[in-house]
């Protein structure tokens, strides 16, 4: 049978809001890592059938199916196709997702997929000063009972849901940063980042929003960011990024034919739907229903990631999975090292599997909330 295997997977470093990478175009940093891509796996880019690319503020510079764009700046030959994907900030892990049911189904051998945000050039809902409008129908507006969608007021009705308290969400936040900043002394990020060149010379290859003085007692000192009487802050949500990052994925018997070793295998992949209010909560349906699709337990899983959209979100998702929190994003997460919403299901799953890689963890699971009130869910299993 055709399975879907992971064989290379590489990242940009994610660089804060106005940081080191501001200056790079979102089709030049995509190119970066295709290159990279190409060049650590050893293939030849006119194998690729398709390249499956997420995005989510597909306006101004990344817009024009931003992955074609990737794909001529890379030099890659003019054969190669791609698409862009907006799964909000499941793009690029629902386009791992896409290219493994292509590979599957025999309409590709071999597939690249990822994705790029560059928030700091393409601020979310507007481009260069245009408005991009609001994308709510009345009839939505109806439905629910609300003039509009807010993730910030969904971050908040999930704390109150499950009763997470202030300080709770605050050792969280400062958890993620620790994590994220030991990782980073402990070169854990190494084998997966690509040193990103600037006009000036310099190399960016560390991620930049870690605060490594972060701690509980200056986060306690931050205002709420959405509601006055609120317990989600700029401390406790994910930060506003840049960056890119893609895998390389093909079958088992395409792989030895090109003289590639197989990674991982995408053992399960789903999505799922939840209320669009809360819109955050799905990641904890979906992670039920990808165990239960896989025929596996919690307790078969060595590893997660769950995208830190807001600490709220992952707290809710480890008290009701019941999952180790010392298993759950051992290296930080989003509100450590940022949140690029295209590139970011690419990035956790670059890190998950690298981390299998050399932990020798069979399974690992990972999850990410998106807007509207959906999430994918993704199990892999490592070979």
């Amino acid at each position: 049978m055709r399975d879907a295997v992971i064989v290379g997977a590489v990242r940009t470093p994610i660089g804060r809001r106005n940081g080191a990478l501001a200056g790079v175009a979102a089709g030049e940093l995509s190119a970066d890592v295709l290159r990279a891509l190409a060049d650590r796996t050893g293939i030849d880019a006119d194998v690729v059938d398709d390249v499956i690319w997420g995005c989510v503020g597909q306006v101004g510079e990344q817009t024009g199916n931003i992955g074609r764009h990737a794909v001529l700046a890379a030099g890659w030959p003019e054969t190669v196709p791609a698409t862009t994907v907006d799964r909000q900030c499941g793009s690029s892990q629902q386009a791992v997702h896409f290219a493994a049911a292509g590979l599957i189904s025999g309409q590709y051998d071999v597939a690249v997929a990822g994705g790029v945000e560059m928030m700091s050039r393409v601020p979310m809902g507007a481009s260069r000063g245009v408005d991009v409008g609001d994308p709510m129908t009345e009839s939505e507006r109806q439905r629910y009972g609300v003039s509009q969608f807010n993730q910030g007021l969904g971050a908040e009705m999930i704390a109150q849901r499950w009763s997470l308290t202030r300080s709770q969400l605050d050792e969280f936040g400062a958890q993620s940063h620790h994590r994220a900043a030991q990782a980073i002394d402990n070169r854990v990020f190494a084998d997966e980042i690509i040193g990103i060149s600037l006009p000036d010379g310099s190399v960016v290859d560390t991620d930049g929003g870690v605060r490594r003085d972060t701690d509980t007692a200056k986060l306690a000192g931050l205002k709420p960011a959405f509601k006055p009487d609120g317990v989600i802050t700029a401390g406790t949500s994910s930060q506003i990024s840049d960056g890119a990052a893609a895998l390389l994925l093909t079958t088992s018997e395409r792989a030895r034919q090109l003289g590639l070793r197989p990674w991982a295998r995408i053992h399960t992949a789903v999505v799922a739907g939840d209320d669009p209010v809360a819109m955050l909560t799905a990641p904890i349906p979906a992670t039920a229903k990808a165990l239960a699709r896989g025929g596996l337990s919690l307790s078969d899983i060595g590893t997660f990631e769950v995208n830190e959209a807001f600490a709220s979100v992952a707290l809710a998702w480890l008290t009701e999975t019941g999952a180790s929190e010392k298993l759950t994003n051992p290296d930080g997460g989003a509100i450590a090292l940022g949140h690029p919403l295209g590139c970011a299901g690419a990035r956790l799953m670059t890190t998950m599997v690298h981390r299998m890689r050399r932990d020798g963890t069979r399974y690992g699971l990972q999850t990410m909330c998106e807007g509207g009130g959906m999430a994918n869910a993704t199990i892999l299993e490592l070979l």
